[in-house]
Parts: structure tokens; sequence; C-alpha cells
């Protein structure tokens, strides 16, 4: 018989395997230890992609995140759901023709809309590969000024089309900023020694590090977090086979890593100040174990994709929070959902001080009268 978990009791099994709470298995080291681990991580907004590492690396500031993207501990690209991720190098091309590809299938449509031809995104291609051959490496104005002489027209959304078509047929990638302009390097010179599994063992791969970085998780929200069937996700979780091992929760059947199973479970305590592109959120359809239903509005106003950053105690969503970042401090402007008294104001506090360590600046705090 599966183990039966209260909600508390899988809350807790979320947090460590989001690496938010110390696991037993894993030792995290580094950027391309995190990455590695979730096998892709929402990095849509590069400063709340850099914050999710940082908040896993408690050791690491952001210069010493970027530098380990120099080093190509990782790379962002669109593998997924049309959105931007971090993932390990050597999976980005595997990636690419499992999931992203399934993005693709509304393409025609939107370049029809953008006065956009088959032409015009071949020779794109063709363009932005030879700009960047031998290592090159150019900022997003200066890929739109090569199709641009090259006769495309980039105005109106063409631009940000050709380049994110680009990178899902796996041509291009996003190489980390160069001050705060992005830039873009060809993905076999970023990647030049891809992993190439067969099929059904990426399935089974990307089951795994999904249900490892998330558990406790069903093959629907797979099929969500990755934009695949629910035909192909319960194809994936199958396949993992004796890695995960089922448990349920509330009734329902939920899958989780094996080997997180019979580890020691601490009492839920913690207190986090989270980015709001972060997998804690944005890993999962269903989030109502960690977030209020009445509070939805509240991260996501209007509805419309953009996400706050959250403050989190004993693993549900409390209060979110909105930097302004200056040449001499950050200020942090704390919008309580739940009444927090001082000891948990403190505990905000401290958790933004970290954040302004990683950023290496002061910190002021502005809560609501």
């Amino acid at each position: 018989m599966p183990t039966e978990l209260t909600a508390r009791e899988a809350l807790a099994l979320r947090m460590t395997s989001l690496l938010l709470r110390p696991h037993p298995t894993a030792a995290a080291g580094g950027v391309a230890d995190v990455v590695e681990w979730f096998g892709a991580m929402q990095a849509q907004d590069l400063a709340s992609g850099m914050w999710s590492l940082g908040v896993r690396l408690p050791a690491l500031g952001h210069a010493d995140v970027h530098a380990a993207l120099e080093r190509r501990e990782a790379l962002r690209t669109w593998p997924m759901r049309g959105t931007v991720h971090l993932v390990p190098p050597r999976d980005a091309r595997w990636m690419l023709e499992l999931t992203g590809v399934r993005s693709l299938a509304g393409a025609a449509t939107r370049r029809a809309r953008l006065g956009l031809t088959e032409a015009d995104v071949h020779r794109a291609l063709d363009v932005l590969g030879a700009a960047l051959a031998g290592g090159g490496r150019l900022t997003r104005a200066r890929c739109l000024a090569a199709l641009n002489a090259a006769g495309i027209d980039t105005d109106d959304q063409r631009g940000y089309h050709l380049l994110w078509y680009a990178s899902v047929r796996g041509v291009t990638c996003l190489a980390p900023n160069v001050g705060t302009e992005q830039t873009f390097a060809l993905l076999d010179e970023w990647a030049p020694e891809p992993r190439r599994p067969e099929r059904d063992e990426a399935l089974a791969m990307l089951a795994h590090r999904y249900v490892r970085g998330h558990g406790p998780v069903t093959a629907r929200e797979f099929a969500g977090w990755t934009g695949l069937t629910l035909t192909d996700a319960r194809r994936g979780f199958a396949t993992a086979g004796d890695a995960l091992a089922v448990v349920r929760v509330d009734g329902e059947e939920t899958h989780v890593d094996a080997a997180l199973l019979d580890a020691p479970r601490a009492p839920l305590d913690d207190l986090l100040v989270l980015p709001g592109f972060d997998e804690y959120l944005l890993g999962f359809k269903d989030r109502a174990l960690m977030l209020d239903p009445a509070h939805a509005d509240a991260i996501v106003p209007g509805r419309n994709g953009v996400f706050r950053a959250t403050i989190v105690r004993d693993g549900r969503v409390v209060g979110t929070w909105q930097r302004t970042v200056g040449k001499n401090r950050v200020t942090v402007t704390v919008s309580p959902l739940v009444p927090l008294d001082g000891p948990s104001r403190g505990r905000v506090e401290g958790a933004l001080s970290r954040y302004a360590g990683f950023l290496g600046l002061p910190l002021r705090v502005d809560w609501p009268d």
C-alpha cells in the first residue's frame, strides 16, 4: 500500500524536493548541481532566475552565479511551454527536440500575423548562424541589426519571434548578459557535447528529474510543466520505474523520488523570500498546497502570467515583496497577505537581508502602515 501523507507532510517533502530545505541525498554545491537536479528551472526573468539559484546556494553571491553561467555550468533557452528556462548545456538539444518543438505548433499562424514567410525564417537561421559562427556572441540589438542588414524586417515583434524560433530550433541559445544586454550564441558551440538519449530514455530522465525536484506530483502536473501530452507524461513516469515511489496525499496517488521517501522529515518552520518566477509556484498547475486560492490574484495580478516575488512561511505563501535596486542599496516593499507579528517581521527582514547580501547591497525594508 502507498504511504499516506497529510498535506503538511506532503508540503515538507515538496520543499525538500525543491532544495529549499536540506536534502538527505542531494549535494548542491554549485549552479551546475542545482540545474542538473531540476533538469530545467524557470528563468524567463533573469533577475528571478539568478535569485532562484542564490536562494538554493547560500554560499554564492550574484557575481558567483554569473561567473558560473559564464563557465557554461547552465544555459538559458526555450525548452518548453514557450518560456525561457535554465538547463544543463548537455541536455539542451534533446530537451528542445522532446518538449520545445511542441511550442512550434502555432508558429506558422504567428508568423502569418507578423507578415513573415517560411523563406524569411529559414534565411534568418542562416544569417544568425553565420553572424555567430566561430565563437561569436552578439547582443540582441546586434542580432537584430544582422537580420535587418540581410533584408529581414525585425520591427513589430518580428525580431523577437525570429530569435525565439532560432533558439527553439536549436540554432542559438541565450548566453549570459553583458551588463544589462541579452546575448546570443550558437548552441552547438556553447554546448558542443550534447547527450543523445532515445525518446523513451529522455522521457524517463525528464520525468525523474521533475519528480525528484518537485514531488509529490502527478503525471498531470508533469504534463503541465513540460507541455507534453498526458500520454507521454504517463509513459515517462512508467519508464522511470523504481526511481519513483507512490504516496497518497488527500486520497490521490502522487509520486516522489524513491530516495526521499524514508528520509527524516524536520518540522516545517521555514521563512523564505522567493523570486516571482520560481519553480516553487511555476513548477505546478495546482498550487493549493502552497497558496491559498484567495491570494492567487495578489500573486498574479490580472492573471497575466507575471508572478510577484513571494514570502513563504512554513511552506505557505504569506506575502509578496517588490524590490527597487539602486546604486547604493536595495529597497524592498513588503505586502503581507496574512497578519505578521513582530517576530515574523523580524524573520522576513532576516531573509531579505540574505537577498541583499546576494546582491552585495545594504537593505531597506518598507512595511505597510
